[in-house]
C-alpha cells in the first residue's frame, strides 16, 4: 500500500538519554509509540518525544529502550503537572507494574446500570478464558471479576496492550492494575486479529432487528470505531453491553429485582441502526455466537434475527421491554428470568460455579 506522508509525530515516554533513546518504565501502556516514530521518521517528518527526565548516554539498558534514538528528533522534558500517566492520575505504580496491590482496594462500580449489566456479563465466562473488554459499560466486567475472586481464573485484556490484572475504566481506560504483561498495541491487535480472544465485551449504543450494532454515529456525533471492528469480527464470541434506553434512565437493583424508577426518553432498540459498526448478517454467515445484554433483557442472535432469551425479575415483558423497542424480537419459548443475584447489593458468590464449567 502506498504510504501517506507524516510531518509530525507526538509521543511520550519516561526517560530519554542524551542520544534520544527512550524508555517507558513509568508508563501504563506502550500503545503504538514506536510505530508512530518509525512511520514519521521514514516519511521525513519530525518525531517529538515528551519525557519526565533526561539521563547520560549509555545509562539506559538496551532491553529497556522502547524507542531508539535514531527515530527521535526532539526531546521535551515536561513539568510533572503536564506528564500525567493517564488522563486522571499523575502516577499509579500498579499500572506500570512497579508494585502489585490488593484487589479489594479497587473502587466498586458506582453506576447501577453498569453494575447490573457487568454482573450478567461475567456469568458467560469459563475457566482460563481470554477476554477483551471495551470502553464504557464493558469495563465493569473487570471490577465484577475482582469482586467475585475470578481475576486469576480468566485473563482480561485491553486493546492498548495490557494482559491480565484488572483493566481500568473511565479516564484511565487502557491501563490495568497488576497486569501480567504489557505489550505494544499493534502486537495486541495481531493476537486479536488471529482469533485469540474467547469472549469480547463491547459497547452497545443501538441494536436493530438484524442484530446490527452501532457505536460510531449518533446524529451529528461521530466518536469513531477505534478497535471495535477488528475485535468484534475475530473474537470467538461477542457480547454487547448497553443500557436498554438512554437519556434519563434511572434504575435500582435490590431485593433480587430490577426497579425502573424512570424510563429513558431515547430508545436504543431501533428498526435500523444509524450506522452498522457490527454486522449481524456477517456474524450469522460465519457462525459467531452473539449476545446483547441490557439491564432488563438479554438477547441472542439467531438465523431468524434477534431472540429475546431473558428478562429481569420485577419487569413487565410487554410494558418494560417490548413497548420500549422499535422492532418486535422473537421471544424464546423458554424465556428465562435473569439470575436474581445480579440485582442484590452483595457479591454474587459465583466463583465455584464458574470454576466448575468445562
Amino acid at each position: 500500500y502506498p504510504a501517506f506522508p507524516l510531518d509530525i509525530g507526538l509521543i511520550r515516554g519516561t526517560t530519554a538519554d542524551e542520544r534520544g533513546n527512550v524508555s517507558m518504565e513509568k508508563e501504563c501502556m506502550f500503545h503504538d509509540a514506536m510505530q508512530i516514530a518509525q512511520a514519521v521518521h521514514n516519511s521525513g517528518g519530525k518525531v517529538i518525544v515528551q519525557v519526565e527526565r533526561v539521563v547520560n548516554s549509555g545509562t539506559l539498558h538496551p532491553m529497556h529502550v522502547k524507542i531508539p534514538g535514531i527515530y527521535v528528533d526532539y526531546v521535551v522534558v515536561a513539568k510533572p503537572e503536564n506528564n500525567l500517566q493517564t488522563c486522571e492520575s499523575i502516577y499509579n505504580p500498579a499500572y506500570s507494574g512497579e508494585i502489585k496491590v490488593p484487589l479489594h482496594g479497587i473502587p466498586p462500580i458506582s453506576k447501577e446500570v453498569k453494575r447490573i449489566i457487568s454482573r450478567r456479563g461475567i456469568l458467560e465466562v469459563f475457566p482460563d478464558a481470554i477476554l477483551n473488554l471495551g470502553q464504557g459499560i464493558p469495563e465493569g466486567v473487570a471490577i465484577v471479576a475482582a469482586e467475585e475472586g475470578l481475576s486469576e481464573a480468566v485473563t482480561l485484556t485491553v486493546e492498548a496492550g495490557a494482559i491480565g490484572g484488572v483493566p481500568a475504566g473511565d479516564l484511565a481506560f487502557g491501563a490495568a492494575t497488576n497486569a501480567e504483561a504489557i505489550i505494544d498495541m499493534p502486537s495486541q491487535f495481531d493476537f486479536y486479529d488471529g482469533g485469540g480472544v474467547d469472549i469480547t465485551y463491547l459497547g452497545l449504543a443501538q441494536l436493530d432487528v438484524e442484530g446490527n450494532v452501532n457505536v460510531t454515529r449518533f446524529g451529528p456525533t461521530l466518536p469513531g470505531c477505534g478497535g471495535f471492528i477488528n475485535i468484534s469480527q475475530n473474537s470467538k464470541k461477542a457480547v454487547y453491553c448497553g443500557a436498554f434506553t438512554t437519556k434519563g434512565l434511572d434504575i435500582a437493583g435490590k431485593d433480587g429485582k430490577l426497579h425502573i424508577l424512570q424510563e429513558g426518553s431515547v430508545q436504543k432498540m431501533v428498526q435500523k441502526v444509524g450506522q452498522v459498526t457490527f454486522s449481524g448478517e456477517y456474524a450469522r454467515l460465519v457462525g459467531q455466537p452473539v449476545m446483547y445484554i441490557t439491564e432488563r433483557a438479554v438477547f441472542e442472535l439467531t438465523e431468524k434475527g434477534v431472540l429475546l432469551t431473558e428478562i429481569a425479575p420485577g419487569v413487565d415483558l410487554q410494558k418494560d421491554v417490548l413497548d420500549c423497542m422499535q422492532f418486535k424480537p422473537e421471544v424464546s419459548k423458554d424465556l428465562k428470568v435473569m439470575d436474581s443475584r445480579i440485582f442484590t447489593e452483595d457479591v454474587m458468590h459465583i466463583r465455584d460455579e464458574i470454576l466448575a464449567k468445562t
